[in-house]
């Protein structure tokens, strides 16, 4: 008996649940919680960068940040503006999404990542000034840093 091919209809409906396993299996990774001032600005321009490359971003505005970040485990000298948290990491500052998709990816025995200060020309700070040469650092419970990508 010659076995039968599937109809398109068949190898439609599996394509569609195969594809709803996949967004459920990694739908954590990209939802993003981003707590900020609620006077900054260029914050809410780096959750406009986050969701042109694919993430979900709660913005979550706060007179709080320093004890957000002391709760983080943000180390001081990384210290930036807004703090957010994605798939079990912390997120400081305006760290491109490319960034965060590679540390998602990875999975490194990290805490988070940080670009330190507020780096002109980084994701949310761009302007008509030149932008500046910047590192991504990484950085664990520890305290122990690293630079993660140069940017």
């Amino acid at each position: 008996m010659k076995p039968r091919r599937p109809s398109l209809r068949t190898l439609l409906a599996a394509t569609a649940i195969g594809l709803a396993t996949l967004g459920h299996a990694t739908a954590a990774d990209d939802e993003v919680t981003m707590f900020k001032d609620p006077n900054c600005g260029c914050c809410g321009k780096w959750a406009e960068h986050m969701r042109a490359n694919g993430f979900k971003v709660k913005e979550v505005a706060t007179s709080e940040m320093g004890a957000i970040k002391r709760t983080a485990g943000v180390p001081q000298p990384l210290g930036s503006c807004h703090t957010a948290k994605v798939g079990g990491y912390v997120v400081e500052g305006h760290v491109p999404a490319a960034d965060v998709k590679r540390m998602l990816a990875d999975k490194p025995a990290i805490t988070g990542i940080s670009a330190p200060g507020m780096p002109m020309g980084s994701p949310g700070m761009e302007g008509p000034y030149p932008a500046d040469r910047y590192d991504v650092v990484s950085f664990d419970a520890q305290g122990k840093t690293a630079v993660f990508a140069s940017h």
